[in-house]
């Protein structure tokens, strides 16, 4: 997994409260394990008029020119509700997204977005909303997000301070996931099944 440690880049805004997982990453793409692949998927239903995703949809706020190569998702109230679908941090990252703002999120899809390499930062509703009228009022507007410091500054050099769970912040911040995690103790792992190996043979007879 890679690390986050800072990131400074072209924020996009999505002026949705609610948004499930159906709508991040609709159940029809969901036919494959690997974790690539997904982005063009993306907002499926919003960002296109066809259902082939041929035809862009020039409403919607991620098609515009202004979010292209955007990195920072700003966004409403209860974001990643429904299904626990772990496709939807998937399709998030792979579309190019390494960070979301929200006033809230749905647990599991919070969970899910540390597990995938990705901030989920809970600031209060009306620093949201400044960031909103901050991001919309100039084109191209970049926020930027450490990690150690825990801050987030907005495009007028506003910054904001968010909370993390400590061990969250260090596997994200060292980019260990759940794998990544475990072989930390690989030489311990090794020690025991050598020694489980001498006591137990059996169970290494296959």
């Amino acid at each position: 997994m890679k690390a986050f440690t800072t990131l400074s880049g072209i924020a996009a805004l999505l002026d949705r409260p609610n948004v499930d997982t159906d709508q991040i990453i609709p159940k029809q793409f969901l036919r494959k394990i690997e974790r690539t692949g997904f982005g063009v998927h993306l907002f499926h239903d919003w960002r296109y008029l066809d259902d082939a995703g041929t035809k862009l949809n020039p409403e919607f706020s991620l098609n515009q020119d202004r979010y292209k190569g955007a990195i920072i998702l700003v966004t409403r109230d209860n974001f990643g509700c429904g299904s626990s679908r772990e496709h939807a941090p998937w399709a998030l990252e792979d579309y190019g997204f390494r960070c979301i703002i929200a006033p809230s999120y749905a647990d599991i899809f919070f969970n899910n977005c540390f597990k995938n390499g990705m901030l989920p930062v809970v600031l209060k509703s009306e620093q949201v909303e400044e960031l909103f009228q901050a991001v919309s009022s100039n084109s191209g507007a970049k926020i930027t997000i450490d990690l150690e410091k825990q801050t987030v500054t907005g495009p007028t050099g506003k910054v904001y301070a968010f909370e993390v769970d400590s061990f969250r912040k260090y596997c994200l911040y060292n980019g260990l996931d759940d794998i990544g995690l475990t072989l930390k103790h690989e030489s311990k792992i090794g020690e025991f099944e050598k020694k489980q190996k001498e006591v137990e043979p059996w169970l290494y007879s296959i």
